[in-house]
């Protein structure tokens, strides 16, 4: 064992005769080791050898990316006949990499029987999510879980694999999984310690909680984030939790694309905090969801003031079951007069204009 042994690449150039030269050896754990890629590629001659008859090596965050995973998987085509466990939780292969050993477990003559990826609460998510949808959500890029009844127990699991550097996901969508205010948080948590590949997420119909639109406001406010879509339709924030995620968003503004938070309490303070962000210089927000708000005549002038101030990029604008007031029509119709506005569709209960 030498598990947590300051080894680096070099030592595994030494690793690798002995690999050749032992064929004793069954077992080996390097794991807690800055192997990197290098160093893999350097164990890659060892497990190559005919004289190699390792059965389980475990290499658990050991800095291995992409590269790493693919020197693995050589290896092992090339002396399939031994090695029946492998652990790589705690690494970040990439989504190709991780197809890499997938694929390799379909070869008639790989004898492994464990693959090891992700921790247990992330392995029991991934088995769970592989029988609903049918493929291994590691090698996905959009994950649709919606209205699927998760409960506590199950959504922590998919918490652990959101966060696992090993999950990829582009897209995900949670709509109507009526999460409580605790998964949520472990949700939002996750996907705040794994910010950089989210560029859609949809959690309409949950319940989100403070510490879910706090979870959510750091992820949004983390300069890794990219996310483009968010629709948090239903759930349940209030004026106090819109001023947070407003926010956040003034201090990252310029991935979003699209915003839908229909049918949450906002209010006119919700509508000015919303108004302040479309006035961002940065902001680059095209389509905005905004239907049964509790929006009235404050709210609709102050979102009219602000497209005045920066016209540029909203395209489309949902206000219906809102109470705007005629003075709040009129702020709406003089906007659509205004030869910067590029609003092309904008919705409220008295007019539609498509």
């Amino acid at each position: 064992m030498l598990h947590d042994c300051g080894l680096t690449e070099k030592s595994c150039s030494a690793l690798a005769t002995v690999l050749k030269s032992n064929p004793s050896l069954k077992e080996l754990d390097m794991s807690n080791n800055n192997l990197q890629d290098s160093g893999v590629k350097k164990l890659q001659n060892g497990l190559e050898n005919t004289n190699c008859t390792l059965q389980k090596l475990r290499l658990s965050d050991c800095s291995i990316t992409e590269e790493g995973y693919k020197a693995l998987a050589s290896a092992l085509r090339s002396n399939p006949s031994h090695l029946i466990e492998l652990d790589l939780t705690g690494n970040d292969p990439g989504q190709s990499g991780v197809k890499q050993l997938i694929d390799l477990l379909q070869d008639p003559n790989c004898q492994l029987k464990t693959l090891r990826f992700l921790g247990p609460a992330a392995d029991e998510a991934c088995q769970y999510v592989t029988g609903i949808v049918g493929k291994n959500p590691l090698l996905l890029r959009e994950l649709n879980l919606s209205k699927s009844e998760l409960g506590d127990t199950r959504v922590n699991q998919i918490a652990a694999l959101l966060q696992d550097k090993h999950c990829k996901l582009n897209t995900l969508m949670l709509s109507y999984c009526y999460m409580t205010d605790e998964g949520c948080s472990a949700v939002t948590s996750a996907l705040k310690s794994n910010p950089s590949h989210l560029r859609e997420l949809d959690l309409t119909v949950n319940k989100l909680g403070e510490s879910g639109v706090k979870n959510l406001s750091d992820l949004l406010m983390n300069p890794q984030c990219k996310l483009e879509t968010l629709d948090l339709c239903g759930c349940s924030i209030t004026e106090k939790m819109c001023v947070i995620l407003t926010s956040a968003l003034k201090s990252n503004p310029s991935h979003l694309r699209e915003l839908n938070l229909s049918w949450n309490e906002l209010g006119d303070s919700g509508g000015k905090h919303l108004g302040d962000l479309l006035m961002h210089p940065s902001c680059q927000l095209e389509i905005l969801q905004l239907s049964d708000c509790s929006i009235t005549e404050e709210g609709y002038k102050a979102l009219a003031s602000a497209l005045r101030s920066n016209p540029s990029h909203l395209i489309e604008l949902d206000l219906t079951g809102n109470d705007p007031g005629q003075s709040g029509v009129k702020e709406l119709n003089d906007l659509l007069q205004d030869p910067n506005c590029q609003l092309k569709t904008l919705r409220w209960d008295v007019l539609i204009i498509p």
